[in-house]
């Protein structure tokens, strides 16, 4: 089920609700009743907001986390660790051509994505090609072919990494199957994303041993 079909089933269920509670009293007031269309299109519109910008609030929990000295990603020999934010979502701190930027690991990615924003500070030049479509959570939209030239989650690091760079991205960084795909395992344990190198890990186009479990 989408996001907008909960979204639109929740408010029915309000309205039902109000409808129901509106029947069963006898003292029901107009000046009640609007103030009670007035909270459930409060809850309506802060439930949409929340849901078509959930993202981009997590990267913030994540950062506020950072700064409140809840390390999330750790390193250890090299094997990387991420901690799963408050979100529920992992973030990475990642370096793009030696630019770090704060990214969404999204296992459901086929392919990294990048801002433009992003792309222009790590010198990214998206290839002279027509655009791609990308499903994403928000719909589908237009993005540019590019490469990286070398991309690293602390230790672990690979080159000429296919990704593609959109405006629709907004200032959401996010990294994908490609970028897993290379590494020789990547697994969930206990609310900890576990990332692990391959010997040789620039070497392409080979799956990870192991899949990410709960």
């Amino acid at each position: 089920m989408s996001d907008d079909r909960i979204i639109q089933l929740l408010l029915l269920l309000g309205a039902l609700m109000l409808a129901l509670k509106a029947l069963s009293s006898h003292r029901v007031t107009l000046r009640g009743l609007l103030q009670t269309l007035v909270l459930w299109a409060i809850i309506g519109v802060t439930a949409v907001i929340v849901m078509y910008h959930r993202q981009e609030l997590g990267g913030l929990l994540a950062r506020a986390s950072e700064k409140l000295g809840y390390e999330q990603q750790v390193v250890q020999g090299e094997t990387v660790r991420i901690k799963m934010s408050p979100d529920g979502h992992f973030w990475a701190r990642v370096q793009i051509n030696g630019v770090e930027r704060r990214m969404l690991v999204d296992s459901g990615a086929t392919i990294t994505a990048i801002s433009r924003d992003t792309a222009e500070a790590a010198e990214v030049k998206p290839a002279l090609a027509p655009p791609m479509l990308i499903e994403t959570a928000n719909g589908t939209v237009q993005a540019q072919p590019a490469r990286a030239d070398n991309v690293a989650i602390g230790p672990l690091s690979t080159r000429d990494l296919p990704l593609v760079v959109g405006d629709s991205f907004g200032d959401l960084d996010v990294l994908g199957m490609n970028f897993l795909s290379r590494l020789k395992s990547w697994r969930v344990e206990d609310r900890t994303l576990i990332l692990e190198p391959r010997k040789g890990i620039e070497a392409r186009g080979t799956a990870p041993r192991s899949q990410a479990r709960e």
